[in-house]
């Protein structure tokens, strides 16, 4: 290759084309991050020019600015056409350097001299007697997508149509123009203008610097585009992708114009250059897919920054190599992924968008959403890809609200992939409800019944979980009440209701408690307020006064209320505040008595199955839990007790907790109840703060240290209660 800083009036003063190829990137510099300080820059070395007058022999004196690099590589075309060359690198900078020679030649042709105004024209423009086609007078020729605005930006006669006017290439030129404009002015002398122009006109042409890297054949273009561009650059990893496979097509002699409109040209839209959420960070679009895709095709957790690195290692050891068949492929999931944002809201897919992707934020499954949404019709069966999708939600929603760890869920969806990716996709949702059902680790743990219960009845639901959980968690519930009321999914709650307490907040004004006597009564209804059976969800926000006011009729008309909290819920046509008609009185253990029916129904909106499935994965036999058991309030399952019964039979346990193993063996009844505080007394120092925050410190063998030392004395903890600080120990 040859690189050699050339200035525009070398890069574009002979007859000559700069066509960037229809597979680079659109046009996306902007006037903060590069137009702006390029234009200060240009200002910086014409004010230089302007106070330094040309000597009577030899240059000015005027340092000379860089803008950066280009690469090109010659094309070969006939011999009475203008020479070309194609840009592989620099097509950004190309295209603005034009832009804005055109806006100083408009600007200069209006308020300059004539010389000068020439002088740029030759730069932008090949003479229009060499070629019959009007296009190929421009001496840079951009790719497909911005060719319409590049025509209207630079044509100077005639008005930009209304359609392009937001384009960034016509926004460019304008802002070009206006600024061109506005400095040589600036004296507001004719006289001076006019110098200024010249100025402008020389630096322009003249001291401006350019490394041009012109490739000679045998030189791989696609090696030299990544080195310059993949580390500390803004080009996403689309962009990379892009570039790799099309120039790859293009070294087999495959028609690119044919595989870009048939698979790529519907990735060049702003919808999938917008950036959206993944985990914290805020991502195009086309490269969150591409991330996700590989981590579906490769079976392995992918890296944010080495998607194109990935993708390029793919391409090389692909067993497929046929770049036709990848570009189809990867549009044919890209439209998937598209659909999978637009589903119906009422079927299983749209379900899952919206409480998985979105309000559980759980973005990490989504490879294996796209792996089974990609699965065709007479593969996977919709019931068997239904029962999957819900097997996965129900997993996520359970450990999300009883707060289990999100750590590894990522690593979780590749073990599942590998999974399914090699099973019989006619019986996808059977294996997959079996794999998490068979899942042990504490960081991937299926909450069972009793669990999920425990963590909706006993915590400060409306303080411990985010805005979006809870309300995902009411609309669940409303969703499930009207489902099984008309039996039809077309009914949905709506979206973007607001969460409501039913006893406020505030609720000392208006609310009387039943025994003032009791030092903790305060404590015990504050803590009440901010659990599920005091929640709900309005259409619109109460009024302050509607919402902190009493619960009855009479006492709200006696405090100069229209009505009651319970009639202005009862208005609602939500089925989830129907059920507060059978209340006469909102106390502590109403609230606990509708927490407890709200906790049980969504157990059975997230069902889990209850045994491990012997055998075969792809042939399940599990059945699901009920939550209808009274014993429902216990967080072990069968096999916790057996394993628990087991373990009570050894002579003794040594760790830390070795005094509550000692004091729990020494009890006589079968159920103790006790305090956070009784229980650090008994143990001689304060609990870890995990134990006043997870209630899975409390329960199962592999909990924590304080579960096994509870669980070696042959006891289970039972009703755990965060809020309240307190555990009701019962004997195996």
């Amino acid at each position: 290759m040859k690189a050699t800083p050339l200035t525009p009036a070398e890069i574009f003063g002979n007859q000559i084309r700069y066509v960037i190829p229809l597979f680079q990137r659109p046009y996306v510099w902007n006037e903060k991050d590069q137009w702006a300080p390029l234009w200060e820059d240009v200002v910086e070395v014409a004010e230089t020019v302007l106070v330094t007058p040309p000597p009577a022999f030899g240059p000015r004196a005027v340092p000379p600015h860089f803008l950066g690099a280009v690469v090109v590589e010659q094309q070969h075309v006939a011999v009475d056409y203008i020479s070309v060359r194609g840009v592989v690198d620099g097509q950004q900078r190309m295209t603005t350097l034009q832009l804005l020679m055109d806006a100083a030649q408009m600007v200069v042709a209006q308020h300059g001299d004539a010389k000068d105004a020439q002088a740029l024209d030759v730069l932008v423009l090949n003479p229009a007697q060499l070629s019959s086609n009007k296009d190929e007078r421009f001496k840079v020729w951009p790719t497909d997508r911005d060719q319409e605005a590049f025509r209207a930006a630079m044509d100077d006669s005639m008005p930009v149509p209304v359609a392009l006017e937001k384009s960034n290439i016509v926004q460019a030129h304008r802002f070009f123009a206006a600024q061109i404009k506005e400095w040589a002015e600036e004296p507001a002398d004719a006289a001076k203008t006019g110098a200024r122009l010249n100025a402008l006109t020389v630096a322009l042409r003249d001291f401006l610097k350019i490394v041009v890297i012109d490739l000679e054949p045998g030189d791989n273009a696609q090696v030299i585009f990544e080195t310059l561009n993949h580390r500390g650059t803004p080009l996403l990893a689309a962009d990379l992708i892009k570039n790799l496979v099309f120039q790859s097509a293009q070294a087999q002699g495959l028609d690119i114009r044919a595989l870009y409109s048939q698979h790529w040209a519907p990735l060049d839209t702003d919808y999938w250059r917008e950036h959206i959420s993944q985990g914290r960070l805020y991502r195009p679009r086309i490269d969150v897919f591409m991330n996700y895709w590989l981590t579906m095709k490769l079976l392995r957790d992918v890296a944010t920054d080495r998607v194109f690195l990935e993708f390029r290692d793919y391409l090389r050891l692909s067993t497929t190599p046929d770049l036709g068949d990848v570009l189809a492929e990867l549009a044919r999931d890209a439209e998937t992924f598209r659909q999978i944002e637009h589903a119906s809201p009422s079927s299983t897919v749209g379900i899952f968008q919206y409480r998985v992707l979105r309000a559980l934020d759980s973005g990490a499954v989504t490879p294996f959403l796209l792996w089974i949404m990609s699965r065709p019709a007479q593969d996977c069966p919709t019931e068997q890809r239904d029962k999957a999708l819900r097997a996965i939600e129900s997993w996520l929603a359970r450990r999300a609200l009883c707060r289990f760890t999100a750590k590894g869920v990522n690593l979780l969806v590749v073990d599942l992939l590998k999974v399914v990716d090699g099973a019989d996709s006619a019986v996808v949702g059977d294996v997959t409800e079996s794999f998490l059902r068979r899942q042990e680790a504490d960081a991937r743990l299926w909450p069972s019944d009793a669990q999920l219960v425990t963590a909706l009845t006993g915590t400060s639901v409306y303080k411990n979980l985010s805005r979006a959980r809870v309300r995902m968690l009411l609309e669940a519930i409303e969703d499930d009440i009207r489902l099984s009321t008309t039996k039809t999914e077309d009914t949905l709650c709506p979206k973007g209701l607001t969460v409501e307490h039913v006893m406020p907040q505030a609720w000392e004004k208006h609310w009387s408690l039943p025994n003032d006597d009791d030092p903790l009564a305060t404590d015990r209804r504050n803590a009440a307020v901010q659990t599920l059976g005091n929640l709900t969800l309005v259409t619109q926000s109460l009024n302050p006064a509607m919402s902190n006011g009493p619960w009855a009729d009479t006492d709200a008309q006696a405090a100069g209320l229209k009505e009651g909290k319970k009639s202005a819920l009862l208005h609602s046509v939500l089925r989830l505040n129907g059920d507060l008609s059978k209340y006469a009185a909102w106390t502590e253990e109403a609230i606990a008595a509708r927490g407890l029916e709200l906790a049980t129904r969504a157990t059975r909106i997230w069902p889990r199955p209850v045994e491990p499935v012997s055998g075969d994965e792809g042939a399940p036999q599990a059945h699901t839990e009920t939550a209808s058991d009274p014993a429902v309030e216990d967080p072990s399952d069968t096999s916790d007790h057996e394993a628990g019964v087991a373990r009570a039979e050894r002579a003794s346990h040594s760790g830390k907790y070795a005094d509550l193993y000692r004091w729990l063996r020494g009890q006589d009844a079968d159920e103790v109840r006790s305090t956070f505080g009784q229980v650090e007394e008994v143990i001689g120092f304060p609990l870890p703060e995990s134990c006043r925050t997870h209630m899975a410190h409390w329960y199962g063998y592999d909990g924590s240290a304080v579960a096994r030392a509870i669980a070696d004395a042959g006891w289970r903890a039972s009703a755990v209660n965060l809020a309240a600080e307190s555990v009701t120990f019962v004997r195996i």
